[in-house]
Formats: structure tokens, C-alpha cells, sequence
């Protein structure tokens, strides 16, 4: 008996999460669903897997729902949870806006992922998990080929590749020294043996370093704690929500504009900013400053002005938090090249930075921190190596030298954007020649169905989704992103399967008129 469509999902985190759930919400003929994730943390990826409740996603509910069209999913997943636990968490003090735990963000995309495969077997799909990775892939006629490590091949019609974000660098060579942490997740758990007067050394600066900070500070830590970077540049810090939508930086205007013109420039763009701000009586040229400017503004300074700055009524970063994920996409392989080449060099950190701000609630106890002479935040940082006696070495162009006890890495991933292990499967996909790497990272992709490309032409049976697509989309790791690209990804894949469905019935019908 022929069934449907087969697909072999590579990873099981949040974007294979946002993906099956899409594929439940549709009506096709039942076919059979595979998914590859070789770590404990199924559904979880490393982000959400368990760990202390004092680590909190940096979003609202609203912003964090796996299900498209409905963004309050995730809010009445908590609700119920609430009154099944009779605790509600992660209510900020400082804004009133909740920001869940990331452990219990785990929990849901757990329990959504589990609901989703029970609401396709219901259709009639097949699904199964399995606890292996993949590879290497290649193309054999109509099908695409996943080997696992053990050599065992299976095929697929199609094959989405979810494999996530890699680990922090670890950008010194410290590797196994005692003391040094290369990877602080789990928290609770890599951090534990922390001393409580331990001078730790954070490297990086970013989200997960902040995630250790909090940490550190949760679990009585009373030493000094030394940000460590190369800028200094904090996470902004998120503005209490207010309710409005974009009206002129949209998708739907991009695809216009794509269709009069092959490329535009960042002065096109610039024109289409300044009025989505003029109809909220924003300031663009402010937004503009605080990006351009963050070198110039002492890190410290920058972080209490924005602190106070959680109720302002100007919408201005609102408005950027909003358009760069939601439209970015859209707008990134429309940019001439050196115009990405431009954003890419000069300003796409300081713009994450303020697109994926901390909670108030967290910004609030760094700065208390910093009060208490508990927190430094170091720019210019040049080398760290092990001390022959004890600890380590800490070298600062700015000649503010010392030595820590603790160094935990908190290094973004490598530009790339390729973890370390999904590189024999993308070696393997470029020799075969059905994908190739993008010169600002990750694999070439087709914007609007997220097919993997090669010069130029897409492959209907290859997907990449979250930040495998890095490069040839400008955001990809959000939720609200992921979202996107699912139901793209998914609206694509069951166009293809009616036309080659399509395609079969007619030739068997040509062949039965000829017999």
C-alpha cells in the first residue's frame, strides 16, 4: 500500500520543533516523519535543556510561541501550568513582563513537539525518533540519502536540516586546563564547584555570559566577576512591551519592492524606516546614533541610561526589534553586496545586541553588581593564558592585567555558523554538489521556500532552517524567524509532493491510453 511523502528532519531542537508543528496544523495525505538528534536533550537543543531557574529566555511570551498564527500559544501554556504547579515564574520586576525560565520554555517545546507527532500518528503518518546523528547526505534520483554514523543509510523524499548553533569557541586554547570551562551549559551543574570567593573570568559578553553572571549571583557567589572583551558591549536592555505593527517595513512591501527593482541599497531602506517611524512620531537618527555610537559610550553608563530608559514611550528600538527579525529576511538578499558587507563588518553585533536585549530584571542585578564592586566589565581583551602557579592570566590592551581563578567561555559561535558537528554532512552535501557555502556564513538557501541552493538553483528536496542559513538570511535563530521559514519550508514541500503526484497521475494515464 503507497503512503505520502517521507521526511527526514536532521536535529530535534526548536526549529525541528516549530517545523513539526507546522506540518500537523496542515491536511495532507499521511506519510512518514524521521528525526535524527543524537544529544540527551531532545526538543531542548542546548539552549533549553534543564537547568537552574534563574536562566531566563530574554522574550515575551508572545515573541516565544512555536505555533504560527497564534502568539499566545506559549501564554496559555503557562497559564495551565501555573495553576497545575500553583507558582507563576519569571515576572520581571523592574517592567511587569514575564520572561519565562528557559528550562521551562524546555518543558514546552517537549510537550508541543510530543503533541504534534500525537496529532500527526492520528492522521496516519508514521514517526519515528532516532537517537543517532546523521553523517553525511547525498541525492540519488528523487530521494535524498541520510547516513547515520554507523553507515546505515536511509532515504527520504525530503530532508530538512535543523542542526542549531555550535558551542562557544574556545578563542585562547585552554582546552582542558583545570579551571577553565569551555562550555557553561548546564549551569547548574558546570558551575557548581565554583568557590565562593573565586575571582571568575568571563569571556564574552553576550547573552550567555550574562546567563553566568546571574548564575554566579544566585548561588551566593562573592567574589569579583571580570567581563571580559574586546568591546565591551553588553546586550541592550528590552523596553516594557507596547502593542503596535508594522506598517511600511513588511514583507509584503519588500516583495513589492523586489519585484521593480533586482537589488536595493541601504538608502532604499533608510527611506522605508524613516517613514514606519514618522507614523509613530519616532526618531530613526536616535536609533541610528545608539548603534553608531556604542564604542564611544561607556559600557556601564550605556546599561543604567537604558535601565532607566525600560518605560520610555519612544517606540524607536521597538520598532527595530520588531522589523529586523520579522523583515529582515526579506530584505537581506535584496541589499547590494557591499552594503552586507558594510552591516556585516561594522554593525551586525552592536544590532543583535539591541535586537536580543536582556530582561530589565536582569540588566537590574548586573548594575547592582557593578555597585558593589562585585562586577568589572573589561574591554580590549588581548590573551589569556595559565598561570604556572595558579589560575590565570588575563592581558588588556587598556594594561588592566590581573589573575583569575575561574575562566568560563562565553564566545559566540564561530561566524560560520556551522556547528562542529554538522561539518562532515555539509562537507559531504558540497561534494555531491546539491549544496554550497555562503561567503558570510552557513549555506546558500532560497529565500522564499528555504531550499538549499546551488549556483542559483534551488533543490526541492533539501531544506536548511535556523542558523544553517546564516549568510543567505540576515536573522535566523529567533523563534518568531523560525516560525516563518517552517510554514515556508513546509508550504513548499506540499506544493512539490502535488506536482510530482500530479506529474505521476498523468503519465500513468498517457501510459494506460497507449496500452
Amino acid at each position: 500500500m503507497s503512503r505520502g511523502f517521507s521526511i527526514g528532519i536532521v536535529g530535534g531542537g526548536a526549529a525541528a520543533v516549530c517545523l513539526i508543528d507546522a506540518l500537523s496544523r496542515t491536511r495532507s495525505e499521511p506519510g512518514s516523519l524521521t528525526v535524527f538528534e543524537p544529544s540527551p536533550h531532545l526538543w531542548r537543543g542546548r539552549a533549553y535543556q534543564v537547568d537552574t531557574e534563574t536562566l531566563k529566555v530574554n522574550a515575551t511570551p508572545d515573541d516565544m510561541s512555536v505555533r504560527a498564527g497564534d502568539l499566545q500559544h506559549f501564554e496559555k501554556w503557562l497559564e495551565t501550568r501555573d495553576k497545575v504547579i500553583g507558582v507563576r515564574s519569571g515576572v520581571d520586576r523592574w517592567s511587569g513582563s514575564r520572561f519565562a525560565p528557559r528550562t521551562v520554555y524546555g518543558e514546552y517545546l517537549e510537550q508541543t513537539a510530543y503533541a504534534a507527532l500525537g496529532e500527526l500518528r492520528r492522521q496516519g503518518w508514521r514517526v519515528d525518533l532516532v537517537g543517532e546523528g546523521v553523517a553525511s547526505a547525498s541525492r540519488a534520483a528523487n530521494r535524498v540519502l541520510l547516513r547515520t554514523g554507523n553507515g546505515r543509510a536511509r532515504a527520504f523524499d525530503y530532508a530538512v536540516l535543523c542542526v542549531g548553533g555550535d558551542s562557544p569557541k574556545d578563542v585562547y586554547g585552554l582546552g582542558d586546563t583545570p579551571g577553565f570551562t569551555g562550555d557553561p551549559y548546564p549551569i547548574i551543574d558546570k558551575l557548581a564547584d565554583v568557590g565562593e570567593q573565586d575571582h571568575v573570568a568571563i569571556i564574552g559578553s553576550g547573552l550567555t555570559a550574562i546567563d553566568i553572571i546571574l548564575s554566579l549571583a544566585a548561588q551566593g557567589h562573592q567574589g569579583k566577576i571580570s567581563l571580559l572583551s574586546r568591546r565591551g558591549v553588553l546586550p541592550g536592555v528590552r523596553q516594557k512591551a507596547v502593542p503596535f505593527e508594522l506598517r511600511h517595513f513588511t514583507p509584503h512591501r519588500m516583495e513589492a519592492l523586489a519585484a521593480d527593482r533586482p537589488e536595493v541599497s541601504l538608502e532604499d531602506i533608510a527611506t522605508i524606516m524613516r517613514a514606519e517611524f514618522r507614523d509613530v512620531g519616532a526618531d530613526l537618527d536616535a536609533v541610528v546614533s545608539e548603534i553608531i555610537r556604542v564604542d564611544l559610550e561607556d559600557p556601564v553608563d550605556r546599561l543604567r541610561r537604558q535601565i532607566e530608559e525600560v518605560d520610555s514611550p519612544h517606540m524607536g528600538l521597538r520598532i527595530l526589534q520588531r522589523a529586523v527579525p520579522e523583515t529582515g529576511p526579506d530584505v537581506w538578499p535584496m541589499l547590494r553586496e557591499q552594503d552586507k558587507v558594510q552591516l556585516l563588518r561594522a554593525h551586525y553585533r552592536t544590532i543583535m545586541s539591541l535586537c536580543c536585549p536582556m530582561p530589565p530584571g536582569s540588566a537590574g542585578v548586573l548594575l547592582e553588581l557593578v555597585e558593589a564592586g562585585k562586577l568589572e566589565i573589561v574591554a580590549g581583551l588581548q590573551n589569556i593564558t595559565p598561570n604556572p602557579e595558579a589560575g590565570f592570566d588575563v592581558v588588556t590592551a587598556e594594561g588592566h592585567d590581573f589573575t583569575a581563578d575561574r575562566v568560563v567561555s562565553a564566545v559566540n559561535a564561530s561566524e560560520g555558523r556551522i556547528p562542529t558537528s554538522a561539518a562532515p554532512l555539509v562537507t559531504s552535501l558540497m561534494r555531491s554538489r546539491v549544496a554550497s557555502r555562503h561567503p558570510h556564513g552557513g549555506l546558500h538557501i532560497a529565500r522564499p521556500t528555504s531550499q538549499l541552493t546551488t549556483n542559483g538553483r534551488p533543490d526541492p528536496r533539501l531544506y536548511g532552517l535556523g542558523n544553517i542559513a546564516a549568510g543567505s538570511l540576515f536573522f535566523t535563530f529567533g523563534i518568531p524567524s523560525l516560525v516563518d521559514r517552517s510554514q515556508d519550508i513546509v508550504g513548499a514541500i506540499l506544493q512539490h509532493s502535488e506536482t510530482v503526484t500530479a506529474a505521476s497521475q498523468e503519465t500513468t494515464e498517457e501510459v494506460l491510453l497507449t496500452v
